[in-house]
């Protein structure tokens, strides 16, 4: 009988990216969530014809109108009932509570921290290239202040599903690559029958940011992007070597003192509705980074070694985690309120480097310094350049569309 277990299973990626633990969501919290049912949505009489443009538009300013009044009478409250018990509350932070920033005070920190030198920022960017003979991942990460560019770094992974040793039978070796394709996913899809995922790829990257911050910066306060104790390093991405050495890194992190990072985006959806009921120049110190630490250290270890290291990882949550202040400000009345993390004895500090950086982008309310390192990384290491290279290496090795998949040769 012909063998086809190599083949079988050729669709079960589309499958898998779907698996998991789905919560049931019955027909009346649909309702109660959209303000229609289920069979309403479904019935297609209910569908506005793509020409009726008026009668959508009309629909969507309703819609969005409602929504934002409904926002504001809820700010107002928590104003009055919230914004007071920050300070009161149980395990509360040292100098909880929310604070008004004057425009003196941002001059102050524009003209003696930013605007010469005392503050840099560090930002990465990873860009994989993924095709049948080879995986190659290039994490570039930039250091700038508004002295100007303080340094780059780039690194490339080559990753070859099977590197051969000499004399092996190449029946063997046919094999085995076989068998290790069929343990991947499909091209440029994430998988999570891939070991060496982009989640390892983003925890290397993640790493690099912080250690240039650590070891190729001089300045007095260092500036960075997202949470600085990532889901990435302190999952370690699934490498345990990682993760040993992130708890290194981090540690040495919070013994500096002098940081600050601000995060784009949070599932914390009751942190931004606390942060946007915040008046411009204002911020809140809310909490520690404990819970979160906590939380992401509660599930997701598992395989041989991860028992060997958990006491290192506890220890670092309980020493490290309450130091890490978790808090918002609001720069200007156009922008909405963004995360930022500090050190406990430095939190104030930080909350006006943060809050000076960003009014000098009044649209956006985020520091400005962060996205000056982000432009930096993506003019130097983005998509479209790497790309344009290895192009150029595979129309030098005779095939310079075979491997590319549809997508990539639209």
């Amino acid at each position: 009988m012909e063998d086809n277990t190599l083949f079988v299973d050729a669709g079960r990626e589309s499958i898998e990216r779907f698996q998991g633990d789905i919560a049931v969501i019955t027909s009346d919290e649909f309702e109660a969530a959209h303000g229609e049912k289920l069979a309403q949505a479904l019935n297609l009489d209910t569908w506005i014809p793509g020409a009726n443009l008026v009668e959508m538009y009309n629909r969507l300013e309703t819609e969005v109108a409602e929504a934002i009044r409904k926002e504001g009478e809820y700010q107002k409250l928590i104003r009055r009932e919230i914004f007071p018990r920050l300070r009161t509350r149980p395990d509360a932070p040292p100098g909880a509570g929310v604070f008004k920033v004057n425009l003196d005070r941002l001059q102050e920190v524009h003209q003696q921290l930013l605007f010469n030198g005392a503050v840099e920022a560090s930002d990465g960017t990873v860009v994989s290239h993924d095709t049948l003979p080879v995986t190659i991942t290039q994490i570039g990460v930039c250091l700038v202040s508004y002295n100007g560019d303080q340094g780059t770094w780039v690194h490339r992974i080559f990753r070859r599903d099977l590197r051969t040793a000499p004399g092996m039978n190449p029946v063997d070796e046919l094999m085995e690559l076989l068998d290790r394709r069929r343990d991947r996913g499909a091209e440029d899809q994430p998988s999570p029958r891939d070991r060496f995922s982009s989640l390892a790829r983003r925890g290397i990257m993640a790493y690099a940011e912080r250690a240039v911050l650590l070891d190729r910066s001089d300045a007095e306060w260092r500036m960075g992007h997202g949470n600085p104790t990532p889901y990435e390093l302190v999952t370690g991405s699934g490498l345990l070597d990682l993760l040993r050495a992130s708890l290194a890194l981090l540690t040495r992190l919070v013994e500096h003192r002098r940081f600050v990072y601000v995060q784009s985006t949070t599932s914390a959806r009751e942190l931004l509705t606390i942060g946007n009921a915040l008046n411009p120049l204002e911020y809140a110190i809310v909490d520690t980074n404990k819970p979160f630490l906590q939380r992401v250290a509660g599930g997701h270890y598992r395989g041989q070694g991860w028992e060997g290291i958990k006491k290192e990882l506890d220890r670092f949550i309980d020493e490290c985690g309450p130091k890490i202040i978790t808090g918002m400000y609001r720069a200007s009345r156009q922008s909405p309120a963004q995360v930022f993390y500090a050190h406990v004895d430095f939190a104030h500090e930080a909350a006006l480097i943060a809050l000076a950086d960003s009014v000098l982008q009044e649209h956006r309310g985020f520091p400005m310094l962060i996205d000056l390192a982000d432009d930096l990384c993506r003019n130097m290491f983005g998509a479209e350049v790497f790309a344009a290279s290895t192009l150029l290496a595979y129309a030098a090795a005779g095939e310079p569309y075979r491997y590319f998949s549809e997508r990539k040769t639209r």
